[in-house]
């Protein structure tokens, strides 16, 4: 949606057709912002060892092409964007057949298999992590950074203070495991929590996810904390006011999405990343690793996770304001708050050609 927005700041006339899945968050948000919606359904994306289900896959991606071809000649586009997933293939090999200018942006720093394969016929390549242009031509490929909203850079700390009622003396930690939760990070900040009840000098504003939350609470409640009655620290199921919240966070602790990332470094806030292990080709240590040899995060690895690792880590940010300081310096200089707008461009060129 961020690249959408920013287009259409420049010329509210363009018209726009998402394909996406019916399976993905897309397929409830974009309809939400007036943007037509088209679900493109495939039986997931190829496993990266040989399998008969990936002949399986092959058949239903073929199929998905013919009807992509379909939706490219209906909608006739001046240029086809894709921004990582499989649903991406179809599209955009589909507009290139059709002589349609196309661009993906690659997010992370271990390039997906789909915008490998892409990468072989699009007419540019716009990536979001400099360590990610390995993977592509290097004739086609831009390293952008990737694109944030615009309101991750319009709130200021006394905004979000002042929401929050938090104090303006003490430093904030954000924690937050991205808009479902992480179980691993929620576990571990129990007892973060519980030992911070009788110590109000650090504030903690955690985001458990939703289907985290009542759990968390509980174990909180049966420690003994009564989370009501103390002013520093704070646990919610899920914010729908983030920007603030990053705007007044002097520690983050979260994992290692592209996004969240990209919206960390634009503000120059210093962190504490715990990848998610689960993530394709583990992108996100990856991710993370780029941070962590900038000086602008530490890194705790998922199965290395506990209360009392995380506590020190925090700490010892917390107890060395110089460390902390150049950290943050460190996360500045990795930002790049006009990717949206760059990208933008690039779209707007290939549309123009």
């Amino acid at each position: 949606m961020t690249l959408i927005r920013t287009i259409q700041n420049k010329f509210p006339e363009t018209e726009f057709l998402y394909v996406g899945t019916r399976q993905g968050l897309e397929s409830d948000i974009i309809p939400k912002e007036n943007i037509p919606f088209y679900a493109l359904d495939l039986a997931g994306g190829f496993e990266r060892h040989f399998t008969f289900e990936n002949f399986k896959r092959a058949a239903n991606a073929i199929l998905s092409v013919k009807k992509a071809i379909k939706i490219v000649k209906n909608f006739k586009p001046d240029v086809a964007v894709g921004t990582g997933g499989y649903v991406c293939g179809p599209i955009l090999l589909a507009a290139s057949l059709e002589k349609v200018p196309t661009l993906i942006q690659e997010q992370n720093v271990v390039a997906g298999i789909t915008n490998k394969i892409l990468s072989k016929f699009v007419t540019k390549i716009a990536v979001g992590v400099k360590g990610a242009m390995k993977h592509f031509p290097a004739d086609k490929t831009v390293y952008t950074g990737n694109p944030i909203r615009a309101e991750v850079l319009q709130g200021t700390r006394e905004e979000g203070l002042q929401h929050f009622d938090f104090e303006a003396d003490k430093p904030v930690i954000l924690i937050s495991g991205g808009s479902r939760g992480a179980r691993s990070i929620n576990q571990a900040m129990v007892d973060v929590l519980v030992n911070a009840a009788t110590n109000p000098t650090v504030q903690y504003l955690h985001v458990t996810g939703k289907g985290e939350y009542d759990d968390i609470i509980s174990k909180i409640k049966d420690a003994g904390v009564e989370l009501e009655t103390l002013r520093h620290i704070r646990v919610e199921p899920y914010l729908y006011n983030m920007p603030q919240a990053m705007a007044m966070a002097d520690l983050a602790v979260f994992r290692a999405g592209a996004t969240g990332l990209a919206e960390l470094t634009a503000r120059g806030i210093p962190s504490i990343l715990i990848p998610y292990p689960y993530a394709a080709e583990n992108h996100q240590e990856f991710n993370a690793r780029e941070l962590v040899e900038a000086g602008a995060a530490k890194m705790i690895l998922n199965k290395d996770l506990n209360s009392e690792i995380l506590q020190d880590t925090i700490t010892e940010l917390l107890d060395n304001p110089a460390m902390l300081k150049s950290m943050s310096e460190a996360s500045l200089k990795l930002g790049r708050p006009q990717a949206a707008e760059e990208i933008a461009e690039i779209i707007l060129q290939l549309a123009k050609r």
